[in-house]
C-alpha cells in the first residue's frame, strides 16, 4: 500500500513511500528502469546506499524495502545521476533451445522468414532479464528489436510445459514450470538445470539484470550452436 508522504519527482523519474519503510520509483520505460535498477545495485555494492534489505524492479517501477527513511530517500533519488545501461558488460548466461515450438511458423510469417531462420534471429540478439513475475523463476527479457515485437496468441493455452521458450509484445522468457499461458511457443530449452531451485541461491536461474544468450542445441542437446556458427557446451 503506497503511503501517505511526499512524491518526489525529476523528468525521469518519480518516487514515493510505499508503507512505512518501502519506496516505489516509477520510471517512463523499460531502458530508464533498467538503468535505476542497475546504479541501485552498484550503490548498495559500493556502500553508498542507506540499509535496503530488497530491491524488487518491475515493468516501470523498482520497489526499495526495508529503507529506514523513505522520504530521506525519496529526495535523494531524485538527485542521483543514472548512465544508461549498456549491454556489453558482464557475463552472458548460454540458454540452449531447440527451436521446435507450435508457434513457430506463425512467428516466422510475423517476421516475414522462414521457420527455420527464427532460430537464427532470435539467437543473434542478447537479452537481459528486467524483471521477474507471473511465477517462480519466469524472467522478462528484454533485448528484441521493435520489428521483431509479436503479439501473445488471440486464445491461451490452458498449459505451456515447463521449458517452454516464448515470446509476447517485446518480451522472450522460458517457463519454468508447466502453467497457462498466451506467449507465442517458438522452442524448448534443452537445459538440464531448473529455472527455478528453491535449495540453489538464488533459487532463480534467471535473476534481473542477468544477460542471456540463446543457441541453437542439437538434437541431442550435448552442444549449440551460436548465432556466429561457434560451438559451446550446452548448459554453459
Amino acid at each position: 500500500m503506497t503511503g501517505g508522504g511526499p512524491t518526489t519527482g525529476t523528468g525521469s523519474r518519480t518516487a514515493r513511500p510505499a508503507g512505512r519503510h518501502g519506496l516505489l520509483v516509477e520510471l517512463p520505460d523499460a531502458e530508464h528502469t533498467a538503468a535505476f535498477h542497475a546504479e541501485v545495485l552498484r550503490r548498495r555494492a559500493a556502500g553508498s546506499l542507506p540499509p535496503v534489505t530488497d530491491v524488487v524492479p518491475g515493468a516501470r517501477t523498482v520497489l526499495l524495502d526495508g529503507v529506514p527513511d523513505p522520504q530521506a530517500l525519496a529526495r535523494g533519488v531524485a538527485d542521483w545521476e543514472v548512465p544508461p545501461v549498456t549491454d556489453d558488460t558482464g557475463d552472458v548466461l548460454e540458454i540452449p533451445v531447440r527451436y521446435d515450438g507450435p508457434d513457430l511458423a506463425d512467428v516466422a510469417a510475423l517476421w516475414g522468414v522462414g521457420p527455420d531462420e527464427v532460430g537464427a534471429l532470435h539467437g543473434f540478439h542478447t537479452f537481459r532479464v528486467a524483471f521477474c513475475g507471473f511465477a517462480p523463476g519466469f524472467g522478462y527479457l528484454t533485448g528484441l528489436p521493435p520489428h521483431l515485437h509479436v503479439p501473445r496468441r488471440s486464445t491461451p493455452r490452458t498449459r505451456v510445459p515447463a521449458g517452454a521458450v516464448a515470446l509476447a509484445g517485446p518480451y522472450s522468457a522460458v517457463y519454468p514450470r508447466a502453467t497457462p499461458g498466451g506467449w507465442q511457443l517458438i522452442g524448448t530449452m534443452s537445459d538440464p538445470r531448473p529455472l527455478w531451485d528453491p535449495a540453489r541461491k538464488p533459487p532463480a536461474l534467471l535473476m534481473p539484470g542477468t544477460r542471456v544468450r540463446f543457441v541453437t542445441a542439437d538434437d541431442d542437446g550435448t552442444e549449440s550452436t551460436t548465432a556466429d556458427g561457434t560451438r559451446a557446451e550446452a548448459g554453459a
